[in-house]
């Protein structure tokens, strides 16, 4: 009959409390690093408007999409483009009036909010197809892969809108 040694996988109380100091304070930096450039309640108003333009857009992209499906091929595509103009408007106006509080330059701004987008749109235009193909193969889900990457790039798309929003379009002179 063998005999087995247990051994305690448990660290010392000691490393326990080292390990979470040295990560709260690693955690701490990094995020003081990431918003040290940020306005205090910007952060969280940007979130609270993207969150909102996020159901707006995902939802218009939807109808789009539904409508213009049946009618034309790859209709999603179509879908993609018409919803992102109409989207582009309304997240402007947040932006501008709750997230950055900027005066003026409605042309100005809202021009460079396009000039933002439209390197999303490209990407978007250009990865919709292949992510399309690549769920449907995947996962066999014909009708509603359409829909999961749109989802899957909208990710991507609140990164790069709000490092080219705080840095592009609504940046303020010096």
């Amino acid at each position: 009959m063998a005999v087995s040694v247990l051994r305690s996988t448990r660290t010392p109380p000691e490393e326990s409390a080292l390990t979470e100091m040295l990560t709260a304070s690693f955690t701490h930096k990094w995020r003081a690093k990431l918003t040290e450039h940020i306005p205090p309640g910007q952060l969280g108003r940007y979130l609270l408007v993207g969150t909102w333009n996020t159901l707006f857009g995902y939802g218009t992209f939807a109808l789009f999409t539904a409508i213009l499906s049946p009618i034309l091929s790859h209709g999603y595509i179509y879908a993609s483009v018409l919803s992102s103009l109409v989207n582009i408007t309304v997240a402007y106006l947040g932006y501008k009036w709750f997230v950055f509080h900027t005066k003026g330059n409605y042309l100005r701004e809202w021009t460079r909010c396009i000039g933002v987008y439209s390197g999303g749109i490209l990407i978007g235009v250009l990865a919709l197809p292949l992510l399309v193909l690549i769920i449907r193969r995947k996962t066999g889900l014909v009708g509603t892969a359409p829909y999961i990457a749109g989802a899957l790039l909208t990710a991507f798309t609140v990164v790069y809108s709000f490092l080219g929003h705080k840095k592009f379009s609504f940046r303020t002179p010096a």
